[in-house]
Formats: structure tokens, C-alpha cells, sequence
């Protein structure tokens, strides 16, 4: 019990980065973390970490250990897990990774909320639209917008992601509302940097006919809330999700565009891992979650206001 005992803090101190933040997660002084991971490279004969004043990195053997470590360590996580899931309590930590703005928009004021009705379950959400490798940084589920890649990973649709073309009421009155889509093109455009071909914008009509346009990109960024700040004070148009601005066309501060033709829809997706046996807290996230968002979403322009949480 002493050796796994060690593994587990070594696990969490290169999951957390530093021996600081491990022993601040598991309540431990920094001295004890320490004698863990010392005790556990004594016993196996190598040196697991590289420690310098500043940053913590794994050795190569330190890595191979890591990986293996953090597997058998799932497995007696979903072993205990098994065992709420027969009591019918969620609890434990959820680590849950989620796009920025989504996450800021939309999960996050559903926390309180779900944490009320399971106060044994606490969360620890990481906001990044890079798409992390579940498996590899610990983490018991993502919520991914897109199309999926084939993988090992499992996925249950929540809802839709619709896109809309919109720009605020000032700016259109300044410069006129586009009529068509190749109109799109005399607008300065702001776009989303990790959208698929930024510059490059694809309405269907009502025909179902195509009609792609290379738009004048005037200001790019990686972030749809600050997109979305630019485009309340009037700096152009932008084709972005209804998540981010439906709530700001029901209320009158955007205006949506060239309704009559469909613009970009994928879906939005709960992602786990592949396992035997779903986690108590994984399926009441997810289900939580669903419950909230339905299909259509609260939040897009032609539905009835609702409170998320």
C-alpha cells in the first residue's frame, strides 16, 4: 500500500507540475510530497524527475513509468468509481476540459448548480481550445465542438453548434446590410483563427446551392469572446457560433444577416474515454448537461430565453 501510496503522489505532482501545487491538491506539506517521490525512485532504483529551481520534467524512464502509472491508477479509479456507481452517488473530482468560450458561456454557470444537487462531486475545469489528449493529461471527459476524428474515444452529442453572420445595428446602418453572400466580400470581417478556412466563408441557400466567399479579413483572433467584444463596438461582420452571440441578437445589441441562407452547423459533443465501466460523475455531467442545453439550445436567436442553470 506504501508503493501505490507513492505512485499516486508522483502521478499528481507531474500531473500538477510542481511539488508545490501536488501537495496543495492532496493536502500534504511539500516535504512530505517530496519524501513520496524520493522514496519511490529509492525503491526502483532511478531517477524519475529532473528537478531544477525552476521546472519539473520527466527522465525517460520517468516517462515510460508515468504513462503506466497514470493507466493502472485509471483502472483503480474506475474500480472505485464502479462501486458509486452501484451506491448511486456521483462523487470525487471531475477533471473536465472544455473550449474557452464555451466553457466560460456555458458550463461554468451550470457548476454551482450541478455541485447543489451532488455536493460530494467537486470539478476541476481547464479552459483551452486546443483539443487536449484525454488519456494522457487525466482527464475524465471534454467537451469538443466540431467534427470528431476517429479515435479510441467515446462520444454522446449534446446539441447542435448553428452559425450566424451578424455585426451590431451601428455598424450596419453606417455601411449597409448585405444582401447576398458575395456581398460579404466590400466587409471588413472578423475571424476566428482556428475555424476551418477563416478566409473563406460557405452559405447555402434555400436551393441548396453553394456559395463560397473569400472575405476580407480585417482583424483575426484565437478567441470568440474577444471576436465578440470587437464586433459589439462595431469593427465589421463575423460568421461565429449562436452560443457566442445569440444572447446579444435576442437583446437586440447584434443583428443577424443573410437569414435566408444556412451557414456553418456541426455539433457539439461530450468525449470520454474509452472504458468498460462509465463513471458515476462522467454520465451525471454529461446528463446534466444535456438536459440544459436540448435541441434547439437556449441560447440561439429564435427560442425563448432560458436560464442555463
Amino acid at each position: 500500500m506504501e508503493s501505490l501510496s507513492d505512485i499516486a503522489v508522483f502521478v499528481n505532482v507531474v500531473r500538477s507540475g510542481s511539488f508545490t501545487a501536488a501537495a496543495e491538491k492532496l493536502n500534504l506539506s511539500k516535504s512530505v510530497v517530496s519524501k513520496y517521490v524520493t522514496r519511490l525512485e529509492d525503491r526502483l532504483g532511478a531517477r524519475l524527475l529532473n528537478r531544477t529551481t525552476r521546472r519539473l520534467s520527466l527522465t525517460e524512464v520517468g516517462q515510460a513509468f508515468f504513462e503506466r502509472s497514470q493507466r493502472a491508477l485509471g483502472d483503480i479509479e474506475a474500480a472505485e468509481a464502479e462501486v458509486s456507481r452501484l451506491q448511486g452517488e456521483p462523487r470525487g473530482e471531475l477533471r473536465l476540459s472544455s473550449p474557452m468560450s464555451f466553457g466560460i458561456l456555458h458550463v461554468a454557470p451550470l457548476l454551482p448548480a450541478l455541485q447543489s444537487r451532488y455536493p460530494e462531486l467537486s470539478v476541476d475545469m481547464v479552459l483551452d481550445d486546443r483539443k487536449a489528449d484525454l488519456v494522457d493529461e487525466g482527464f475524465d471527459l471534454a467537451i469538443r465542438i466540431g467534427e470528431l476524428p476517429d479515435s479510441s474515444s467515446v462520444a454522446r452529442r449534446l446539441g447542435p453548434c448553428r452559425h450566424v453572420v451578424c455585426g451590431s445595428p451601428e455598424y450596419f446602418a453606417r455601411n449597409g446590410v448585405p444582401q447576398s453572400p458575395e456581398d460579404l466580400a466590400d466587409h471588413p470581417a472578423l475571424t476566428y483563427r482556428y475555424q476551418d478556412a477563416p478566409a473563406e466563408w460557405r452559405l447555402v441557400d434555400r436551393d441548396g446551392n453553394y456559395h463560397q466567399v473569400a472575405i476580407n479579413s480585417r482583424l483575426q483572433m484565437n478567441n470568440s469572446l474577444a471576436l465578440r467584444e470587437a464586433l459589439l463596438k462595431g469593427a465589421g461582420v463575423t460568421l461565429t457560433p449562436t452560443f457566442v452571440v445569440g444572447a446579444d441578437i435576442k437583446a437586440g445589441l447584434l443583428m443577424a444577416v443573410l437569414t435566408e441562407y444556412k451557414a456553418l452547423e456541426v455539433s457539439i459533443y461530450a468525449v470520454y474515454p474509452q472504458r468498460k465501466h462509465l463513471s458515476p460523475k462522467v454520465r451525471a455531467f454529461i446528463d446534466f448537461l444535456s438536459e440544459r442545453i436540448s435541441d434547439p439550445p437556449y441560447w440561439e436567436p429564435g427560442t425563448a430565453s432560458s436560464e442555463c442553470a
